[in-house]
């Protein structure tokens, strides 16, 4: 047979965490917390599946759920959304699948910038667009809009944005966004903005939201996830946030794809969402996981690449080897016993600039042994 996705090969995530499984190693590098849920939200899950709440939930999401995350969106962005502009997903790689497919037809252009979360790419491969990758800078991860100027062309349909960036953890800004806005403006272009970790951001910084800009967000579908959020990645819980005429396109197919999600959990995500305390604390817990790496690693020979965002830390390590950088992650697992994720598999044309990254969604504990033993290379 024919492979839809020739030169797809098994994830890095999946490689390397079985490799960490296989050494003993620290695992820094899938993206999963390694500390609790809190009690409060697995007892109102409870709850709801004791209440009866345990077969399929409308298509769209539970009318409740939809209503408080409207209601989040008012609060934390001053932005009024309607509920029926919301819907909930198996996680945010289905939102992202589901979007993409629902944009994209055959022969369209899709720019995106790499290094980039691994699902956008063959998601447009299956839909028959025509990838557009276009490399951030290597220091600082920022996006080169002169060239993404010249590379729009008339079969441009879709830019893929993501802040904050994973892996790099870089921001956009407001600036950014204005950039995009007069790229687009005028033009039949839609965005798909990757928000999953819009909660996650430091040093006194703000998320520069795509539905706080008043004209992207009539062209955006926005993405956001509960399990990064909530620190339960294996719910696969998220959502998407778009005007009218794309929430029915994205919902065509998300009901012949899922249809819906867990129910009892929409129900309590609902409750949870009431109170802001449960998010806001955010920044603070992760930019001090962030800070203990940094200060663990200040005596390595590792240099840091600025971290703005999300729970993942680049470093580079030129200044220690000239290994490519998956074999250096594979090396460092085996001989260090720490996990980490090489950054070439994020670009399309594998770019090596001899970068890992580490993710400090982990316990003070598990953090400081990491870092001890990456001092000692």
């Amino acid at each position: 047979m024919i492979s839809k996705l020739p030169n797809a090969q098994t994830s890095i995530f999946a490689v390397m965490t079985k490799l960490a499984n296989e050494c003993g190693a620290i695992n820094l590098a899938q993206g999963f917390p390694d500390f609790d849920v809190a009690p409060e939200l697995i007892d109102r899950i409870h709850h709801y599946m004791q209440q009866g709440h345990n077969q399929y939930a409308p298509m769209p999401g539970v009318p409740g759920l939809r209503a408080a995350i409207t209601k989040k969106i008012d609060r934390t962005y001053g932005v009024s959304i309607h509920p029926d502009e919301v819907t909930i997903t198996a996680g945010a790689t289905q939102a992202l699948f589901a979007s993409i497919t629902a944009i994209v037809h055959a022969g369209d252009e899709v720019i995106f910038f790499d290094p980039a979360y691994d699902c956008y790419l063959p998601t447009i491969e299956l839909c028959g667009g025509v990838p557009v990758n276009i490399n951030l800078d290597k220091n600082d991860f920022s996006i080169p809009w002169d060239e993404v100027a010249q590379k729009i062309t008339k079969k441009t349909k879709l830019i893929i944005i993501n802040t904050p960036h994973n892996p790099s953890g870089a921001i956009l800004s407001s600036t950014d966004l204005d950039q995009l806005a007069q790229l687009t403006r005028g033009k039949e272009i839609y965005v798909i903005s990757d928000e999953v970790y819009e909660h996650i951001i430091f040093d006194g910084q703000t998320h520069a939201s795509a539905l706080k800009h008043d004209e992207l967000k009539k062209k955006s579908v926005v993405i956001y996830s509960f399990g990064k959020t909530f620190h339960a990645t294996g719910w696969k819980m998220g959502y998407t946030v778009a005007p009218d005429f794309l929430t029915t396109e994205i919902q065509k197919v998300h009901q012949f794809l899922v249809f819906s999600v867990s129910t009892a959990t929409q129900w309590a995500l609902a409750d949870y969402l009431e109170d802001e305390s449960h998010y806001h604390y955010l920044p603070q817990f992760f930019q001090k996981k962030r800070d203990l790496l940094l200060d663990g690693m200040a005596s390595s020979r590792f240099k840091p690449v600025k971290c703005q965002g999300t729970y993942f830390q680049t470093f580079s390590y030129a200044d220690i080897s000239d290994k490519p950088d998956r074999e250096m992650a594979e090396w460092i697992t085996r001989n260090y016993g720490v996990a980490s994720i090489p950054l070439s598999p994020f670009y399309t044309d594998h770019s090596d600039n001899k970068q890992i990254r580490l993710c400090f969604a982990k316990s003070e504990d598990t953090i400081k042994k990491a870092a001890q033993k990456l001092c000692q290379i």
